[in-house]
């Protein structure tokens, strides 16, 4: 008979794999929400969004063959999980992000660093609102998330061309905005 206080191989074991998962989704957290939310463009939705695509990712993590491909892995989960959103609903509602629950501020911050990086992300973040919404999850997942052109072609269910047509007007257009923006900084009307 076995000692009920005494653990069983088994359930270390899953007691090890809950810990495995709670430090993937620690670790990845604000990575994923920021992708998500910077594609739908709304707090709320990114949050519920960003809860989905975890749930999806702990659920298949047996088809997960490259432990060191997590991270890619989940960012394009996290895409799709996005843009399916975005198709099941059209447009989106906007909201501010200063009204998150918990600030995405980095600890070792000081509060003028937390300032300026604020100020800064919000000036990226308008200048992402003149970008179509493709043109826009193009960038992102192009740029920032390091995608190639043919990766985000078949996120996006288009031609590697469109893919590269809409990375380009999105730089066009983004770089318009930041000259204008420089402008209107140095000769305030």
């Amino acid at each position: 008979m076995r000692d009920r206080q005494a653990p069983s191989e088994l359930d270390a074991v899953l007691q090890s794999s809950q810990e495995l998962q709670n430090r993937f989704v620690s670790e990845n957290l604000r990575r994923i929400f920021l992708l998500i939310y910077r594609i739908v463009g709304n707090v709320a939705d990114a949050q519920d969004l960003t809860q989905e695509a975890f749930i999806k990712a702990l659920q298949r993590q047996d088809q997960l063959k490259d432990i060191e491909k997590a991270a890619h892995w989940l960012s394009r989960i996290a895409s799709n999980t996005a843009i399916d959103f975005l198709r099941r609903n059209g447009k989106v509602n906007f909201c501010e992000i200063d009204s998150l629950v918990e600030p995405l501020r980095e600890p070792s911050e000081s509060p003028e660093q937390s300032v300026l990086r604020s100020e800064h992300r919000a000036y990226l973040e308008q200048g992402l609102t003149v970008l179509t919404e493709r043109e826009r999850t193009a960038l992102l997942l192009r740029d920032v998330e390091g995608l190639a052109a043919e990766e985000v072609a078949e996120q996006m269910d288009c031609s590697k061309a469109t893919v590269r047509s809409h990375i380009a007007n999105a730089r066009i257009k983004f770089r318009r905005y930041l000259d204008r923006s420089r402008r209107q900084l140095r000769n305030p009307t």
